[in-house]
């Protein structure tokens, strides 16, 4: 058969530039497929789709913000003829709406489903739904890299499934099996990162701290492969001395993490109640100590959040030195524990899915407008990507050496381009 695995993008840009991610999702079902299948990838961050090409299957995986795209492909190619199957985080949280647009649904990863859904198309008998059963990481096989017709600076790599924290607005941990945490063998992920040529990598687990000791010996399998990475963690990434320094030898340039917000009530009404918003600076400071960078990724628009949230987000950043930060509006994604109790209390304002990007106000807050919490959120952005702020926050970043320097302008880069398309600045 003829296979196409694609990527939606809800603003389509075939001119994608070599900074932009490549799709893992899509490489690892790629290497999911029997050989004596033809198997092709279109990631529309840098190609347009072709209809008129003789697919005999699609496969789409996609997240909320993408939903409005990929239904409109998968429309216009089972007008065609050509079978659609759609996956992925908003596909496992509203398979019935994505049935609507596809002639089957895998529900949760693409490992405990796919085998079996090929030999279903094979005899004539697709299902319409496939739930996916719980694998054993050691069967995840690795990623079809070759596939990939784009050069790309910085290759992604996942080295665990799953997340066991479950925060209320966790599109991850709480969709099917998500909050089962699987670490891979560690010999198998040493043997893939020794395997891709980059020398530039993102760890995109949701966390490298769920598992301080499995990920402490990563670490020291990665010492002598000379990469230079970044990754998500948890605020426990500074408990561990020893654990700081195995990253930063590993070649660690920089952690992002989730504090999400400096109101400690805010944290722990969002279910993450480790963060203690009084060790922040503590844990910033100890991550500095070991040449690691920090991107501090918050949220705004907890029911605890008031108008004041925002001109002390932006004092505690300074105060914190943090390098670099992430600001999103807290949105209820479709299967997680906030969708429904907001659904409950009539807040959800729209289901336009292209609004679910974090970008926009999606519900009714508690304590301000969806106009004063937009527009405090970007004042927030406004204010540390100035010239001015940026001009400072670099003089620090340059002290922890070249390459976590780097690290932090690239972060900074791709944040500031995200929002600016967003909310169309000049």
């Amino acid at each position: 058969m003829k296979i196409l695995l694609a990527r939606p993008q809800i603003n389509p840009d075939p001119h994608g530039n070599i900074l932009k991610l490549p799709p893992l999702t899509l490489l690892q079902i790629a290497a999911l497929i029997p050989p004596e299948h033809d198997v092709f990838i279109i990631d529309e961050s840098f190609e347009e789709i072709r209809f008129n090409e003789d697919y005999d299957i699609v496969f789409l995986s996609f997240r909320t913000i993408n939903a409005p795209r990929a239904y409109e492909i998968a429309d216009k190619f089972r007008k065609e003829g050509v079978t659609v199957v759609c996956g992925g985080w908003h596909p496992s949280a509203m398979p019935d709406e994505a049935k609507q647009h596809a002639d089957a649904v895998v529900i949760g990863e693409a490992e405990g489903a796919l085998p079996k859904l090929l030999a279903d198309l094979k005899n004539k008998k697709l299902k319409h739904f496939y739930k996916a059963e719980v694998i054993d990481p050691a069967l995840i096989p690795e990623p079809r890299r070759d596939l990939m017709k784009y050069k790309h600076i910085i290759e992604t790599v996942q080295v665990s499934r799953g997340c066991p924290h479950k925060c209320d607005f966790c599109s991850i941990s709480n969709m099917a099996n998500g909050h089962l945490y699987r670490p891979r063998p560690i010999e198998n992920v040493t043997k893939e990162i020794n395997n891709i040529k980059n020398r530039f990598l993102v760890f995109v687990d949701p966390s490298l701290t769920i598992n301080i000791n499995y990920t402490k010996n990563l670490f020291k399998n990665l010492k002598d492969l000379n990469k230079k990475f970044a990754c998500f963690g948890n605020v426990n990434v500074a408990d561990d001395e020893e654990f700081l320094k195995l990253a930063s030898d590993a070649g660690c340039l920089g952690w992002s993490i989730g504090f999400e917000s400096i109101s400690q009530e805010s944290v722990e009404g969002a279910g993450k109640k480790a963060n203690r918003v009084k060790e922040y600076k503590k844990i910033v400071k100890k991550i500095h100590d070991y040449n690691m960078a920090v991107l501090g990724s918050f949220v705004f628009g907890f029911d605890s959040d008031t108008k004041d949230i925002f001109d002390a987000t932006i004092n505690a950043i300074y105060e914190l030195e943090l390098d670099t930060i992430g600001v999103n509006i807290l949105t209820p994604f479709p299967g997680t524990p906030l969708y429904d109790r907001l659904e409950r209390e009539g807040r959800i304002l729209t289901r336009d899915w292209s609004k679910y990007g974090m970008r926009d106000v999606v519900f009714k807050p508690k304590n301000m407008t969806p106009e004063e919490l937009l527009d405090g959120v970007k004042k927030v952005a406004r204010e540390f990507y100035s010239h001015k702020s940026l001009f400072k926050v670099a003089l620090n970043s340059i002290k922890l050496g070249i390459y976590p320097s780097i690290a932090v302008g690239i972060w900074r880069y791709g944040q500031k381009m995200d929002y600016k398309k967003r909310w169309n600045w000049i």
